[in-house]
């Protein structure tokens, strides 16, 4: 017999069940007839992943679901739109200007004969590339300063947030507005000025979140050990808040497209005759009584896309929140 093996010969080894009986019995736990308890399954399931639960919860919300498809299609026609239309999105056809839809003209024709189906398939991919690029300049800005003022505060916290709060205290579309008319017109002025005067609301966001973050115990623990504050911050803070950076850029998205449509209607962003929702409802603002089907489909994928993306972003607000998430 090894010197590892406790086993007495003849002595019978005790069963599992004996060993849960008497384990239960020193601690009280029998049942009143004496019976052992059962065995719950239920206590030792593997816990069901965090991001299958949101998923469900996510498909649960049918305004998110619809939204979630529809942008999805969006997605599809901005990447494949301009080889599916019927008409050239920028060529002009006088004798058939301003014609009411028709089987012909799905959306009808614009005072220069353009189609407008056509047109407003070719925005889509317009208005969700300045969109996303907008977004991440937004983000990737907003984050390293609401980080650098929310992990080290003190002088550096002050000045970063005074800065922002001067951005907040101007209407965005004026800020915007200034900042185009210093850059000039164009497609990537539009980007760089709505990029920038979004970074304060990603920064504030990101800000808050940290202050609470960082004071948790799991963060304190990484101090300890002698981690550097860069990798605390990229390690441990941000991967927790990025459930809240996720809804804030959703719901950045519907407020860059309304950005983009602004400066198209006041003929600051893209120019002609690259189509853009806001441009084609500023040039046919003139005929809103005469043919008013050409502001009515720009002003709706206009609408559309805004509403779906806000109820897209409500809709992960509430999947990424545990106290909120439908079952």
């Amino acid at each position: 017999m090894s010197e590892w093996d406790t086993h007495t010969p003849g002595v019978p080894i005790p069963s599992s069940e004996s060993l849960v009986a008497a384990e239960a019995g020193a601690l009280g736990e029998l049942l009143p007839d004496g019976n052992i308890p059962e065995w719950d399954e239920t206590l030792h399931e593997k816990p069901e992943s965090q991001w299958l639960e949101m998923w469900r919860s996510l498909r649960a919300n049918k305004a998110a679901v619809v939204s979630l498809v529809f942008i999805a299609f969006l997605v599809f026609i901005a990447l494949f739109g301009p080889r599916l239309v019927p008409y050239n999105p920028i060529e002009t056809d006088m004798p058939n200007a301003l014609q009411a839809p028709s089987a012909e003209h799905w959306f009808g024709t614009d005072q220069l004969g353009m189609d407008i189906f056509s047109r407003v398939i070719v925005g889509a991919r317009v208005s969700l590339t300045v969109g996303l690029l907008a977004v991440s300049i937004a983000l990737t800005v907003g984050v390293i300063l609401g980080s650098i003022a929310g992990y080290w505060g003190g002088k550096t916290d002050t000045i970063i947030m005074r800065v922002m709060d001067m951005m907040l205290a101007i209407p965005s579309i004026l800020l915007a507005i200034t900042l185009m008319a210093a850059l000039g017109k164009g497609l990537d002025k539009a980007v760089i000025a709505i990029g920038l005067v979004s970074i304060p609301e990603y920064a504030r966001i990101v800000r808050g979140n940290i202050l609470s973050i960082k004071e948790n115990d799991y963060t304190q623990a990484a101090h300890v050990v002698g981690l550097s504050d860069t990798r605390i911050i990229f390690r441990h803070v941000l991967p927790n808040a990025l459930s809240v950076i996720i809804v804030r850029a959703t719901l950045g998205l519907s407020s860059a497209i309304l950005d983009t449509a602004a400066l198209g209607f006041l003929g600051l962003g893209v120019q002609p005759p690259q189509p853009e929702w806001g441009d084609m409802l500023g040039r046919a603002r003139g005929f809103i009584f005469q043919a008013p089907w050409t502001l009515l489909f720009p002003g709706m994928a206009i609408t559309i896309t805004v509403l779906a993306f806000n109820l897209l972003g409500d809709g992960l607000r509430d999947a990424l929140d545990p106290k909120a998430r439908i079952k």
